[in-house]
């Protein structure tokens, strides 16, 4: 058991767990505040621009409430009575904060892509591979050290 205990601490402790949970963190920080942007944001206006339509009142009553009968002016009216919806409008603001999110980690995965190959790309290159051993030697090498081959 001691030992086991020892392993999941070793485990737990290396960097990409560690930053594997802060990435997990940040992320649904960051995802709150674009659900934040869609909802309170991007669908009041869109729902202005096609119609008055608020997008999180967007629903389709599939049962009426046992309590009350339809119509119901908002999806927590509807909710209240025990009808039960297909809630198109929160599906909607869902799918485009996903697009949004999606679209900001392809940003960020970009990014770092290009960092990394400017990295590589500043990499010199010192040695070559002799072409009858395959051994890594000296640009300036005129003879192989490990099969004594000349190198033209």
């Amino acid at each position: 058991m001691k030992a086991m205990i020892g392993e999941f601490k070793k485990f737990i402790m290396r960097g990409n767990v560690i930053d594997m949970a802060v990435g997990i963190i940040i992320g649904g920080a960051f995802t709150k505040i674009v659900n934040s942007m869609v909802a309170d944001i991007l669908m009041p206006p869109l729902g202005l621009l096609l119609g008055k339509v608020d997008f999180s009142n967007w629903f389709i009553v599939i049962k009426e409430g046992a309590e009350k009968a339809g119509p119901y002016a908002t999806m927590q009216a509807a909710q209240e009575a025990g009808a039960t919806t297909l809630n198109l409008g929160l599906f909607l603001n869902a799918v485009i904060s996903f697009v949004i999110v999606a679209f900001c980690v392809f940003l960020l995965i970009k990014a770092i892509n290009k960092l990394n190959t400017k990295e590589e790309a500043a990499v010199t290159v010192t040695t070559k591979k002799c072409p009858f051993c395959c051994t890594e030697i000296p640009l300036e090498a005129t003879k192989c050290p490990h099969c004594t081959s000349e190198i033209k």
